[in-house]
């Protein structure tokens, strides 16, 4: 079924006017001064309202611990760190073509 009767431009707009999005409310940590939403925990010192909810230390040592043993499995495994593909492709052509200066572009 068609619609009934067209919309001008003006209507259109008009009721489009409130879709706009709107910047996020934020607040400044009492702790590290750090902006944050505003009814959440900072993500950089882990309070909310002075109270510790994530121990950040605790979560950094995890990770590092976590790349370290999978660097050993690595290592014992007998496997090194392969590059990408785009860094090899970009060795490659690196390799091939070599810079040419000024004097022989002019050359050429």
């Amino acid at each position: 079924m068609s619609v009934r009767m067209r919309h001008t431009k003006g209507h259109t707009r008009n009721r489009r006017s409130h879709h706009a999005l709107k910047e996020p409310r934020l607040a400044k940590c009492a702790d590290c001064g750090e902006f944050h939403l505003r009814h959440r925990v900072c993500l950089n010192c882990g309070k909310y309202r002075g109270k510790v909810i994530i121990d950040i230390e605790k979560e950094i040592a995890k990770r590092e611990e976590k790349a370290k043993r999978k660097k050993k499995e690595l290592e014992q495994a007998g496997i090194k760190e392969n590059k990408s593909e785009k860094d090899e492709v970009k060795e490659e052509k690196s390799k091939k073509a070599p810079k040419l200066q000024a004097g022989e572009l002019s050359k050429k």
